[in-house]
């Protein structure tokens, strides 16, 4: 195994795992909030959605620009969640083997 083999099966597929489940966790934290289930005025829970926040908004931002809400549903959410998965499952595997 190369280098950059090692970094992409030690570094990158996990990070982009990690930030796919930011992204989940974020997504449920806004449907909670939304049901009045998770109140923000408890400090935890307004730290913890404070910190997903300052993660996913600024991934997010760009693209709720180009792809605004259907029916009150984030679209952008949905384009991430897939562009995410589509790099884990494709591209990641392609960039190891023309690694090697």
């Amino acid at each position: 195994m190369t280098l950059i083999q090692s970094i992409i099966v030690y570094l990158l597929a996990p990070l982009l795992g990690l930030l796919f489940w930011i992204f989940v966790a974020y997504m449920i934290f806004s449907w909670l909030i939304a049901f009045n289930i998770v109140n923000l005025k408890n400090p935890a829970m307004a730290q913890i959605y404070g910190v997903i926040r300052r993660i996913c908004d600024p991934i997010l931002d760009p693209i709720r620009k180009v792809i605004p809400p259907l029916g009150g549903l984030d679209m952008a959410f949905l384009v991430v969640v897939l562009g995410l998965s589509w790099i884990r499952g494709y591209v990641v595997p392609i960039l190891y083997n023309a690694a090697g």
